[in-house]
């Protein structure tokens, strides 16, 4: 096993939605064999049957992959991403440990696991196989003062993407903004490679640097951000705060309802408090106690009709009351950007009701 390598590979990320937070995998090179391939536990078919369903419920399967090496670094290539590779310090029976492992995953009994982004993903996979087999222990030097939450870690990696930053702050709920551990941040491959970089195998006392060389398989390229829409969800924000107070100046002045603009907040709020509904029974983490539903309410559904129509209903109190209790929330969970200016639309609509007594 002397001519053997087993390295951990680290891709840096790259503009397709699945890639923005990097990519890890186990590089398994036997010269002697002509062995060189890539063990990648990030793959997924999206030809699974009710494949958006079960993503949205959190069940998506993803699958252990192997494939030569070359391809594979061609593709971040292509993309302008880095690829590093840390070859591991192992003994020959470690080594022999390791590849026995990932045989016995890639079977195809064995191969497809339960996804789940922040705590067995294709980054906590790898360490976790190397951990195992290991005829010793990992000590990670300890990062003090480093203990980001699971919404500021992705939000770090979304930066360039206002909407994609959105999407995930609507979708997560409290538990997202609790502090991490170092060995919870390894979600993201780059906390993974940090601190594979500074660790060390304590095997009976006697230590060595987990990493024994650290090389550069592809050196980064040039990287086109692609644009999102070209207003961001606070400028969005704004606009429709803009909008809710032009028609409440307008009521105000015409001694008129605009029982349109309340279906449409309504509808709007409804629509997406369904979508957080769903998501309370969903698998992926951190999703199950989401404040902002609050403002996203599908109750909100229930009384378009009454506001239609013009008759008597409560739902305007029982709006004050859920707006009231978000501003509250925020000391507790971090919201998406401009939901507390929807809030304020949603305020506006309750004066206008208010003053109608």
């Amino acid at each position: 096993m002397d001519s053997v390598e087993i390295g951990l590979v680290t891709c840096s990320p790259h503009e397709e939605v699945y890639s923005l937070y990097g990519h890890s995998a186990i590089r398994l090179k036997d010269p002697r064999h002509n062995l060189d391939c890539i063990f990648n536990y990030g793959e997924f078919n999206f030809k699974t049957p009710h494949f958006a369903l079960r993503f949205v419920f959190g069940k998506t399967d993803y699958m252990l992959g192997a494939a030569p090496t070359m391809p594979f670094l061609m593709y971040y290539k292509e993309w302008g991403s880095q690829v590093t590779e840390q070859v591991l310090n192992l003994t020959a029976e470690e080594k022999q440990d390791i590849i026995n492992s990932l045989f016995t995953n890639y079977s195809p009994e064995n191969r497809i696991y339960r996804y789940n982004f922040f705590y067995d993903n294709c980054s906590t996979r790898p360490r976790d196989i190397i951990e195992r087999n290991l005829r010793g222990k990992i000590v990670y030097e300890p990062r003090t003062g480093y203990e980001p939450s699971y919404r500021e870690m992705i939000n770090e990696k979304t930066k360039h993407h206002p909407w994609a930053t959105f999407g995930n702050n609507i979708l997560l709920g409290i538990n997202a903004d609790r502090r991490t551990t170092q060995r919870e941040q390894h979600f993201l491959p780059e906390n993974l490679r940090y601190d594979f970089s500074r660790a060390v195998i304590d095997r009976d006392s006697v230590k060595v640097p987990l990493v024994k060389e650290t090389r550069q398989l592809v050196t980064p390229g040039v990287q086109i951000i692609e644009e999102d829409f070209p207003l961001t969800p606070l400028q969005c924000s704004i606009l429709l705060l803009i909008v809710s107070l032009a028609v409440l100046a307008y009521e105000q002045k015409k001694k008129i309802t605009a029982r349109w603009y309340d279906v449409i907040l309504m509808l709007l709020t409804g629509l997406g408090g369904l979508a957080l509904f769903v998501m309370i029974f969903s698998e992926h983490p951190a999703t199950s106690i989401n404040l902002q539903i609050m403002v996203f309410n599908p109750l909100s559904l229930f009384f378009i009709w009454k506001v239609w129509k013009g008759r008597k209903t409560v739902w305007f109190h029982i709006s004050l009351i859920l707006t009231i209790a978000f501003f509250i929330g925020g000391f507790w969970q971090d919201y998406a950007e401009g939901m507390e200016i929807v809030a304020l639309c949603l305020l506006t609509r309750y004066l206008r009701h208010y003053n109608d007594k």
